[in-house]
């Protein structure tokens, strides 16, 4: 027979709840990424630590529709949602890309009652581009 071996210590404690460390943010960021196929929306802090995202698609929105405005709408409500029930009351916008979305996700923000310091259009501009192909000999 084998005997029974005793447990040294008090059991452990169980978390009960919510496992995510909510913390409370007066002002942040938010991210606006406006492709032709989908829109993606992420809420930072200041020093960039991602607070919650959402996009088209994880709205529920599949293929074309992803890349309409409407999409983006939704997917800019979802993102702030979260952080609005964490008390943000400030924010700045960095809007990146040639998409429907931007101007859509832009009306949602200023809807859900965050005062925007400043709207910035951060799409990246090439400076004269990539070298072209040469020209075809005939």
């Amino acid at each position: 027979m084998t005997k029974s071996l005793q447990k040294i210590g008090s059991p452990k404690k169980r978390r009960i709840g919510s496992r995510k460390n909510v913390r409370k943010i007066q002002k942040g960021v938010i991210h606006v990424q406006a492709s032709f196929n989908n829109t993606i929306v992420t809420v930072t802090d200041i020093r960039g630590r991602v607070i919650s995202w959402s996009s088209g698609g994880t709205c529920g929105f599949r293929g074309t529709r992803r890349g309409t405005p409407f999409a983006a709408q939704t997917a800019a409500g979802n993102a702030i949602r979260t952080v609005v029930d964490q008390g943000m009351q400030r924010a700045e916008v960095m809007i990146k890309g040639p998409g429907l979305g931007r101007d859509a996700a832009l009306r949602a923000i200023r809807r859900s009652g965050i005062l925007l310091s400043f709207v910035r259009d951060v799409t990246p501009m090439p400076h004269n581009g990539c070298r072209p192909p040469k020209k075809r000999r005939v």
